[in-house]
């Protein structure tokens, strides 16, 4: 081991303990116990101590991991967060309490601020800026939000990154790495997706966020993307006085779209508040394939002439022409209640695999829009049948692609703010347009002849390659370097208890031994005497007593752990 890694090493360790010590303190006893197994293995079983659970029984299983992420601190809390939008993944009652976490922290004081900024733009800020407020108008775990203001009087904000943010977050997410992969190895029957493919997504969704520049980026494409929308506003962001760790952007003056009250003061339209904010949505994912991943109505403005502002660029999704066709497709399927049209949809999509018994899926499917067949269109709620949909997700244990998952997330999410602002909002009648283009586009003649040339390429390249691989399959095979590589899964634990026995047995094989040989040589009276008897032998004795002591005591420890 390098000196170098030891701080780490022992910061990854406190930690550990930290996370461990909360885990147990909401009742999550049985991820601490394969947990502690691995850390045991890794740092030596003096350093970790017994912990015993401290189970909070009150609260229901959800409720405890709210607010056990909440004290695990940003990254956890910023996991959670993700975690909510994907209830593919986790029950509805999870989901749903894992909506409630915020990520609202004390603002660090404003010299941390104007350090980070003067250090970032490598000069005096005074010199860009004439005021830059002490007081922040927003407080995350990642970022702080200041007003600013340019020489020529432009109102703009400064989105600064707390000092020591990606150090904390980069920690935090080798602690999750480890407890994504004591769940796979341990839980895996249990889970519907594989921990660490989740962990990794989230890894590169927060590295994203971290960095500033791309969530420029993201302002200026969206801005690009709706430049001829009179009915949208997009905010300037200034790519010269930005830099991975600051964000330099027009200020935004209007009401959070979750004010209602405000709204109606304003005297400004509720129902042409909804319908634009829905189809702001709507345009992002099934015209562009670049959408806003969290459109809920804290990250809207409301400006006036009920223009509609978007807020909070740095998560994003992104799905291609040909999703966005399947999307549509499973959408109409639903509308429209055509099974054979869903479950050619969620084929597409990727969402089945072979392992999957369609004919009981489609069951289900069926069963789920005849709960709906009487329900008039304008009166449907997405968000109660597409909740049943993922109830099948789950049971069947399916796989829905990341960026799906999020548009989906984001077209209920859309439904919930236009029927939040206006009650008899009637989403259906909104997506009718983008879903007719969608079925329009799939069959544009330019189309399908750009697609019969992809084929015929994909066609030549295959008929060329195939001699060539399978020349090259067949001389491995030859030379005997041909292999077929297998991998298993949840066997370490066998694994370990199968080590542990084989030692065990070993051991009293051992004792065996030094009885046996210690009553020869003691009833052969050979050797040195000690008390009248053979020293060899009384040594052999007492080796075989601490021998059999030790396992003894092995034994009755497992068993009560």
């Amino acid at each position: 081991m390098k000196l170098t890694s030891i701080p780490r090493t022992w910061r990854h360790l406190r930690r550990y303990n930290q996370v461990i010590k909360i885990l147990l303190k909401y009742g999550f006893d049985e991820v601490v116990d394969a947990a502690s197994k691995d850390l045991i293995i890794r740092f030596g079983e003096k350093f970790i101590p017994r912990l015993r659970s401290k189970k909070k029984l009150g609260a229901s299983r959800a409720e405890r991991l709210r607010k056990a992420i909440e004290e695990l601190g940003p990254t956890f809390i910023k996991m959670g967060q993700i975690l909510s939008m994907r209830p593919d993944i986790i029950p509805p009652d999870f989901a749903y309490e894992l909506q409630k976490l915020q990520d609202d922290v004390t603002p660090i004081p404003f010299e941390e601020i104007e350090n980070v900024i003067q250090n970032e733009l490598k000069s005096d800020p005074y010199e860009i800026f004439t005021e830059i407020s002490k007081k922040s108008l927003a407080a995350a775990s990642i970022a702080q939000v200041h007003r600013g203001k340019f020489k020529d009087g432009k109102n703009i904000v400064l989105k600064v990154q707390r000092p020591g943010t990606r150090a904390v977050i980069d920690v935090d997410i080798e602690i999750l790495g480890d407890l994504a992969r004591v769940l796979s190895n341990y839980f895996q029957d249990k889970l519907n997706q594989d921990p660490i493919t989740i962990l990794n997504e989230f890894d590169k969704s927060i590295h994203r966020e971290l960095d500033f520049i791309q969530e420029g980026k993201n302002i200026s494409r969206f801005k690009r993307n709706f430049d001829k929308d009179p009915t949208v506003f997009f905010p300037s962001y200034y790519s010269e006085y930005s830099t991975s760790k600051l964000l330099v952007m027009d200020y935004v003056d209007g009401i959070k779209a979750s004010d209602i009250n405000m709204i109606e003061e304003a005297g400004l339209d509720r129902q042409i508040i909804a319908k634009r904010g829905t189809r702001l949505s709507f345009r992002q994912i099934f015209e562009f394939g670049f959408f806003h991943a969290d459109p809920h109505s804290g990250n809207m403005m409301v400006l006036p002439d009920n223009v509609i502002a978007p807020l909070d660029y740095g998560m994003v999704g992104q799905i291609d022409e040909e999703t966005i066709d399947h999307l549509g497709d499973l959408i109409v399927g639903v509308t429209r209640k055509d099974i054979r049209r869903i479950i050619r949809a969620i084929e597409h999509l990727g969402i089945i695999d072979y392992t999957v018994d369609t004919g009981a899926l489609k069951t289900d499917i069926t069963n789920i829009i005849e709960n709906y067949y009487e329900t008039p269109l304008k009166e449907l709620q997405l968000r109660f049948l597409m909740n049943d949909f993922f109830k099948i997700v789950q049971s069947y244990r399916l796989t829905l692609p990341p960026r799906l998952s999020l548009a989906l997330k984001a077209v209920l999410t859309a439904e919930g703010l236009g029927r939040m602002l206006y009650p008899d909002f009637d989403i259906i009648s909104e997506m009718r347009p983008y879903l007719n283009k969608i079925i329009m586009r799939r069959y544009d003649p330019r189309r399908k002849f750009r697609e019969g040339v992809l084929l015929f390429d994909d066609i030549s390249l295959l008929v060329e390659d195939f001699p060539k691989k399978m020349r090259t399959i067949i001389n491995k095979a030859a030379s005997g370097k041909f292999a077929i590589q297998f991998e298993h899964r949840n066997l370490e634990h066998l694994v370990s208890e199968l080590g542990k026995s084989s030692n065990r047995l070993s051991t009293a094989l051992i004792i065996s031994a030094l009885i046996m040989g210690s009553s020869f040589v003691i009833q052969a009276s050979i050797g040195p005497k000690l008390f009248g008897y053979p020293l060899i032998g009384i040594i052999g004795f007492l080796l075989a007593s601490i021998l059999g002591l030790k396992l003894i005591w092995d034994i009755f420890r497992s068993r009560k752990s």
